[in-house]
């Protein structure tokens, strides 16, 4: 690959974190030198792989041209934590970053879409673009599309659930400052759920893109896949009877509290509302919980909001 194109464009960095992918990885740093936008770097977090990943990594970085790529150790704490350690490592070297998975493939566009529409933000406004993705069967076949969210992103929808893949993510550079500003000792569940509360809490702007320009793929070693089927609806209220809704509600409520003066006044009011509906007892919990105005983005995970306040289950 010649040196890095098209200097007039903003600087992005891809932030890839790895963990034994030899099997999928060629693919998706070949799909990375189909893009379309041009001014892009490669900042790799490796956690710790025992197979040719970092040997793949090598011969790329030789192939491609000097400062393409950045080969960094992870901290070895998984990878939610892989991901907010290479964005703070990240934070202040682009305008924009991409979040990106070992085994999925990129349309040649998928940069261009996004930054498409993060450049019609204003630079001091955190944003965040994220879509839908095309799923994929391990030898690249089609197999369906990730789930179509279709209301509004909010915070309100944020404090109950992560419409966004983290594989589709890309963020400017005032939403990099704020998820390189958690602290390292702050537990959150998921790196992106926490870059969609977070960001929209804040103020920032959410959008997510109807048309997938990410291929997805679904294969046995995935730690999180497709969520749209109904085997995984029914593994969802089993996790919701089982506690695991409100412990993750537990655990970003508590990550927001370090966050609470860059809130809006609107988003605390919300957040404070729905703190406050899980400690009541009905009817109050769920008036608190209707006037917190949360909600997800289905009619059925609606019902199911309700019955877990009704169960104590958020």
């Amino acid at each position: 690959m010649s040196s890095i194109a098209e200097p007039n464009r903003p600087r992005t960095a891809i932030l890839l974190c790895t963990h034994n992918g030899e099997a999928f990885l060629k693919e998706q740093l070949d799909s990375y030198a189909e893009q379309t936008w041009k001014n892009w770097f490669l900042i790799v977090s490796d956690d710790q792989s025992s197979d040719r990943t970092c040997d793949i990594l090598d011969d790329y970085q030789q192939r491609w041209s000097p400062g393409r790529v950045q080969v960094v150790t992870g901290p070895a704490r998984g990878y939610v934590e892989n991901f907010m350690a290479v964005t703070r490592l990240a934070q202040g070297q682009a305008e924009f970053y991409a979040w990106s998975d070992q085994d999925d493939i990129w349309h040649a566009d998928k940069l261009e879409r996004a930054l498409r529409w993060l450049e019609s933000v204003p630079p001091h406004t955190p944003a965040l673009y994220c879509g839908r993705t095309q799923l994929v069967s391990p030898d690249n076949r089609d197999i369906g599309m990730s789930m179509l969210f279709g209301r509004e992103p909010c915070f309100a929808n944020a404090l109950m659930q992560n419409i966004g893949g983290g594989n589709t993510m890309v963020f400017n550079q005032a939403a990099c400052r704020l998820l390189a500003e958690t602290s390292i000792d702050t537990v959150v569940v998921s790196h992106d759920w926490w870059a969609y509360i977070i960001i929209s809490g804040c103020g920032g702007q959410v959008y997510y893109d109807p048309v997938p320009s990410v291929r997805y793929r679904q294969h046995k070693d995935n730690l999180i896949g497709a969520n749209n089927s109904w085997p995984a609806r029914l593994a969802r209220i089993h996790q919701m009877f089982k506690g695991r809704y409100k412990d993750w509600n537990s655990l970003n409520i508590q990550a927001l509290g370090e966050h609470q003066a860059r809130l809006t006044s609107r988003n605390l009011r919300t957040l404070k509302l729905f703190a406050s509906a899980r400690q009541r007892l009905l009817p109050m919990r769920l008036l608190l919980l209707k006037r917190s105005g949360v909600y997800r983005q289905t009619l059925m995970d609606n019902i199911g909001l309700v019955l877990a306040a009704i169960f104590r289950k958020i």
